[in-house]
């Protein structure tokens, strides 16, 4: 069996040191090559194939320093992402992690000289938080990733709206208290001395249940008997007199499933979306991406795409744009014109505008289409309407 065999006890004992980590101090990032001994090394300095690595870096330094910064950025945080999302871990557990793989880059090769220096830039350029602790430094990635980001908002909004709800609540209840005491004056209670009429009578407390019982049962049959004639005819005199005034009867009270049928007509009104793009309204172009030409240009919406796009017709040039609605925004007519409801439980709604509030940033409707048809809205946000083609 020759020296050079696949299967020579030499050859497998290369394989098998070659298979780990190696020293780093004998590992050339240039040419992407681990040696094992400090003799392999020189060897492979002294090759051809070095030397012209390093004539091709010598010409431009910078440019790879700056690639293998950038691979190194890209693979470390993708692997902290990956393994450990948004915990907080100590950094040397992540970087021992990331080096555990054999062709990674090397930190020698890039701009930063040791872990610590490559954590504070982290946390100096918003990647990810940073801390130091007396066990050494602790990082934590931050997710930016638009669906993270659109999943935070939905939470943050259904938190508002049920804190919102509660709000509406409480009104509510606060509001059936004061009514139920309406009418009734709370009674104060008088505290007086206890005074004996003759110092030598003994003050004397009868806590006995059976005490009642020795008032005879005649007497007591007079004293109801009195008691519900004097009703009878009180119920007599008050209902005369209701008949001969004239007035309408007390308004009855509303029960417990309609004060409920409220509240959830209330939520319905005041349900808020995300999106309030609607065809054949009137918007203004609001960004500057598209040049002055568009700034601050009214346009009509002619179509909505995916809830959140339009395709939208510039008045004045006759233009057709595709814009996203955080570049739009509503235009508010003079009174008397017409809008429509963009949000909220109203929405799709048309009305005329009655009034503007300048102070709340907030106009007053009168609704004149589909089933809330004359129904008058107060406090409705400029986000919230726009005017009608």
């Amino acid at each position: 069996m020759g020296k050079s065999d696949f299967l020579s006890p030499k050859a497998i004992a290369n394989r098998i040191k070659s298979k780990g980590l190696q020293k780093l101090h004998w590992y050339c990032q240039m040419c992407q090559k681990q040696c094992r001994d400090e003799n392999g090394f020189k060897c492979h300095c002294m090759s051809q194939s070095h030397q012209r690595q390093l004539l091709l870096a010598s010409e431009n330094p910078q440019q790879f320093m700056d690639y293998f910064s950038e691979e190194f950025r890209v693979d470390f945080l993708e692997l902290l992402r990956r393994r450990y999302g948004t915990k907080r871990v100590h950094n040397n557990v992540v970087y021992n992690e990331y080096i555990s793989h054999r062709e990674h880059i090397h930190m020698s090769a890039t701009q930063w000289e040791t872990l610590t220096d490559f954590t504070k830039w982290l946390g100096r350029e918003g990647l990810c938080k940073v801390d130091e602790t007396p066990k050494g430094w602790y990082i934590q990635y931050i997710d930016r990733e638009p669906e993270t980001v659109r999943r935070h908002q939905e939470q943050e909004r259904k938190r508002k709206q049920d804190l919102d709800d509660e709000e509406k609540t409480a009104k509510i209840i606060e509001h059936q208290v004061r009514r139920g005491l309406e009418g009734k004056e709370l009674e104060m209670p008088v505290y007086t001395e206890l005074n004996r009429e003759k110092k030598e009578e003994n003050v004397a407390f009868n806590l006995n249940k059976g005490a009642s019982s020795s008032i005879p049962a005649s007497s007591k049959t007079r004293v109801l008997e009195q008691n519900a004639l004097k009703m009878v005819e009180r119920a007599v005199k008050r209902k005369g007199a209701a008949h001969s005034s004239g007035q309408p009867k007390e308004k009855k009270k509303k029960s417990a499933l309609d004060e409920i049928m409220e509240l959830e007509e209330e939520k319905k009104r005041t349900s808020r979306t995300d999106y309030w793009l609607q065809p054949e309204i009137i918007v203004k172009v609001v960004t500057k991406k598209l040049g002055e030409k568009y700034h601050k240009k009214k346009a009509v919406v002619k179509e909505v795409i995916d809830k959140y796009t339009a395709v939208v017709k510039v008045i004045d040039s006759g233009d057709k744009l595709k814009l996203d609605q955080t570049h739009l925004e509503t235009v508010i007519p003079a009174q008397g014109k017409k809008v429509m409801v963009l949000n909220g439980g109203y929405r799709g709604n048309e009305g005329i505008l009655e009034s503007i509030n300048e102070k709340r940033f907030s106009v007053t409707i009168t609704i004149d289409s589909g089933p809330f048809k004359g129904h008058r809205v107060e406090d409705i946000q400029y986000e919230d309407v726009s005017k009608l083609a």
